[in-house]
């Protein structure tokens, strides 16, 4: 019972990050949001189920910090307009492997990893963003 219920969380997290960038593409949040694109050849894989809990345990920070979440998984994506093909491409990831990138509001790939980002990772690099910094002010 309690697995389904860090189930239901988890995907409840992901809808909910997912939420803002359903409509658009990556190229349109571009100044407005960060991406946590998460890529992997499988939805089921382990480190994706690790990922979405990191990001469950850490919502409201992710959501101060203007974070949506992309999911590509196979040829399916979730959070983003853009096609799976599209995004392997432009970010050079991967149809076979786990991998979960970090982006920027303008655009660049700040993280890369074959390994779900921890939420210290994560705040610690977006803190640093020369963009949080000004917002902070």
């Amino acid at each position: 019972m309690r697995k389904y219920q860090n189930l239901t969380v988890s995907l409840a997290l992901c809808a909910a990050l997912a939420s803002t960038a359903r409509a658009a593409s990556i190229e349109t949040m571009r100044w407005h949001r960060r991406i946590l694109l998460v890529a992997s050849p499988d939805p089921r894989d382990p480190k994706v189920s690790l990922q979405r809990r990191i990001l469950a345990t850490w919502k409201s920070q992710a959501a101060d910090r203007d974070l949506s979440l992309v999911e590509v998984s196979g040829a399916h994506v979730l959070g983003t307009s853009d096609e799976a093909r599209s995004l392997r491409q432009r970010y050079r990831l991967s149809s076979d492997v786990f991998e979960v990138l970090l982006i920027g509001k303008d655009g660049h790939v700040a993280l890369r990893s074959a390994n779900p980002m921890s939420a210290e990772t994560l705040q610690g690099t977006i803190d640093a963003m020369p963009m949080r910094k000004a917002g902070k002010r």
